[in-house]
């Protein structure tokens, strides 16, 4: 693994995975990861709506912000 393409690692000093991570690995993990580019495909209700809903929250507050 390749740090910055694969992982970096946030304020707290947690290990976040990217989204070129995810896709090499080639499927969702169900953890419900931060990056995930498969729309949290096995991340079990009520949490897949859930962290779905916050990715949405995200992007518009990202979008009115600019």
């Amino acid at each position: 693994m390749i740090e910055q393409t694969h992982y970096y690692f946030n304020e707290a000093g947690l290990m976040v995975f990217t989204s070129a991570y995810h896709l090499e690995r080639g499927y969702c993990c169900g953890n419900g990861c931060l990056h995930c580019p498969y729309n949290f495909e096995a991340v079990p209700e009520p949490q897949k709506t859930y962290l779905l809903q916050q990715r949405k929250n995200n992007a518009i507050a990202k979008d009115s912000s600019e």
